[in-house]
């Protein structure tokens, strides 16, 4: 074989798109690909999308097709990307990505702009249907009870800093009124370090929601993390049903809001999401029957959530609503009184929900929530990037966040069916296979030749340590 050298030939001007050269794609897309497919997806959305476009073809520059864009909010979970410019460069620069959206090589992915454009000039309504429309498809494949909800919420970083925060009344930054209490404490021409001391011993010193405000995204409120820390962020909800894993509602609020007013919403969102997954599911015999029961009214659904979302009032809202619920309530010194919460109903509501609680199902099922309920978050927030949001406004990190969860869902139907919930969790699994299928080899030709120089070659190791070496 002589070697190959590099030739200095100039490229044709001229090169069709056949000729170009194509990579076999990716399993894990291609796959994804066969199941909207086979869910009708492009026809679905772009009958949702087609009333905000005009419908004649010829006026104006056709927009983004509509199952194009919705698949690269969809790639922003599975290769992890928090930003519309990292998804035009990662899906510009895939073949297999490319492929999976259906754009020709000679043609230009969509920009961050049009991405922009596309999400400002869709109702959230759209991106609500969109999620059902998934949901659906989670419901075809068996992967829907809800009968057994979780709900929890957690902290999303917003796209703006505390640095930044101005006055509500004034306008002014946190430097311009820090010299304004110099100057009312008769410091005179007050230095960075003179006003950081007074800074520090001041008392009352208070950062509140209700002085101060973010001038790059009003809607983001200051929130105080765990450990202490105040950033400016939002709230985002999960109602999932704890049989399957499925996020059957995923709502975000503002980070002010309180478990205790969100969780109603949350849950009515999640039965009117179910209902409608199961009824633009395929009708067979093997379908769910309604959420009734035979007397007409709503079925009865079991919500499980943690002392954060307990408060008489709602237990009692929850229950004529026909919601059982399980959530155990926070310590309290002294004997508990109803007299402004109602009368008997509420204190029943209150005993009824602890006594379900001490029992051995509903320790169960919040050892359930507990677990069930992180991993989706861990999914949504860790695997998939969206701790940190890149958009400002409530709607625009709703409508981001709605089809983000669209694709956890879509994730658990391909790790279902497949193995895989991610491309990267199919490549590590194809690489410990291959990992130790070599291990075993090395280790027959180890037992061929026991020893060398009185040395064992290799140490003992079963399959299933290889494949925990491997990954």
């Amino acid at each position: 074989m002589s070697m190959g050298r590099r030739k200095g030939e100039q490229t044709p001007m001229w090169l069709s798109g056949a000729a170009l050269a194509r990579s076999p794609g990716h399993k894990f897309y291609e796959k994804l690909n066969q199941l909207l497919a086979e869910a009708e997806f492009d026809r679905q959305v772009e009958e949702l999308c087609a009333p905000y476009f005009e419908a004649d073809e010829r006026r104006g520059r056709p927009s983004i097709a509509p199952g194009m864009y919705f698949r690269m909010l969809f790639v922003g979970y599975f290769e992890g990307i928090e930003s519309e410019r990292g998804l035009e460069w990662r899906c510009a620069d895939s073949l297999s990505l490319r492929t999976f959206l259906g754009v020709a090589m000679d043609k230009r992915v969509p920009d961050h702009s049009s991405l922009s454009r596309m999400r400002t000039r869709l109702d959230g309504k759209v991106y609500e249907e969109v999620f059902r429309r998934v949901l659906a498809i989670v419901e075809s494949k068996g992967l829907l009870r809800g009968k057994v909800e979780g709900v929890d919420s957690t902290y999303l970083r917003a796209d703006a800093s505390m640095k930044s925060i101005v006055r509500k009344d004034t306008g002014d930054d946190y430097a311009a009124y820090l010299k304004k209490l110099c100057e009312a404490e008769d410091i005179q021409d007050p230095t960075v370090e003179d006003a950081r001391r007074m800074d520090r011993s001041r008392k009352g010193k208070k950062t509140s929601n209700e002085e101060w405000q973010s001038p790059t995204d009003a809607d983001a409120r200051i929130v105080r993390l765990k450990d202490g820390r105040t950033r400016l962020g939002y709230k985002a909800e999960h109602v999932v049903d704890l049989e399957t894993c499925a996020i059957v509602a995923a709502e975000v609020y503002t980070g002010t809001d309180a478990d205790t007013a969100t969780l109603r919403p949350s849950l009515e969102a999640a039965r009117t999401n179910v209902t409608a997954a199961r009824s633009d599911s395929d009708d067979d015999d093997d379908a769910p029957p309604p959420a009734t029961s035979s007397e007409g009214t709503r079925e009865i659904v079991e919500v499980v959530g943690d002392k954060g979302y307990h408060k008489v009032q709602s237990l009692l809202e929850l229950r004529r609503a026909q919601y059982r619920t399980y959530i155990p309530a926070p310590e309290q010194k002294g004997q508990r009184h109803f007299g402004d919460k109602g009368r008997m109903l509420a204190r029943e509501a209150f005993h009824h929900n602890q006594a379900r609680v001490r029992r051995a199902k509903g320790k169960a099922l919040l050892r359930q929530r507990g677990e069930k309920l992180e991993r989706t978050f861990a999914f949504a927030c860790e695997t998939g990037a969206q701790r940190r949001v890149r958009l400002r406004g409530r709607d625009n990190v709703r409508k981001r966040y709605l089809v983000h969860a669209a694709a956890v869902n879509l994730g658990l139907v391909m790790r279902t069916l497949f193995g895989h919930g991610t491309p990267r969790q199919a490549t590590s699994a194809a690489l410990a296979a291959i990992i130790a299928t070599l291990w075993i080899v090395l280790r027959t030709m180890a037992s061929a030749i026991p020893t060398l120089f009185g040395t064992p070659l290799l140490r003992p190791m079963d399959c299933r340590s290889a494949r925990r070496f491997a990954t």
